[in-house]
């Protein structure tokens, strides 16, 4: 998993990234082919914004949270993206052929 951690307008400390890689580790418990995640955190005034896009096999999700404090928008970009990942991964799953059982002939 390659990623990639931007700051605008905020200077990406090395606890920021800590932060960040360890909130990250639970969305890669739930998929295995996590191929790239870019993410974008900035403040504009008062307002924190995190952004990711995260690159999977076969899809692109993008999230975005804001809050007044960065570590709060981190937690909160976090939870809304396990949810799509997790939601992802159920459609993938519901997509997968799943033989059917016949019935027995009764005589």
């Amino acid at each position: 998993m390659n990623l990639k951690v931007t700051g605008l307008h905020l200077e990406v400390t090395p606890a920021l990234r800590e932060f960040l890689e360890s909130k990250l580790e639970r969305v890669t418990r739930h998929v295995d082919h996590v191929i790239d995640v870019t993410v974008t955190l900035s403040v504009d005034k008062l307002v924190q914004k995190a952004e990711v896009n995260v690159h999977l096999s076969g899809k692109d999700i993008h999230v975005e949270a804001t809050d007044s404090d960065m570590y709060a928008a981190i937690d909160l970009l976090m939870d809304k993206l396990d949810r799509q990942v997790l939601k992802h991964k159920e459609k993938q799953n519901e997509h997968r052929v799943t033989p059917q059982v016949q019935p027995e002939a009764t005589l």
